[in-house]
């Protein structure tokens, strides 16, 4: 997913619009995880997390940044 929020203000006209990017998880990329004997559905939360992985390590907060990972890790079934 790729979001671009974009907030326009004209005198007294607001607009606020965003826009948002979804697809598959990459099939090479399953591919490679899978021939080296991670099972599917790892494989599947390994790439979930890398993803998420670029978005939460753009927060410059730390501990913001701690918690949202820890966050994504629970999501994913992960134990935190």
């Amino acid at each position: 997913m790729d979001t671009k929020p974009q907030l326009e203000i004209f005198a007294d006209d607001v607009k606020c619009t965003h826009g948002a990017t979804v697809g598959f998880l990459d099939p090479m990329a399953l591919f490679y995880l899978r021939s080296r004997g991670v099972p599917p559905a790892v494989a599947r939360k390994i790439l979930t997390y890398a993803f998420a992985g670029e978005v939460v390590n753009e927060v410059a907060l730390e501990p913001v940044r701690v918690e949202l990972d820890r966050l994504v890790l629970e999501r994913l079934g992960y134990p935190v």
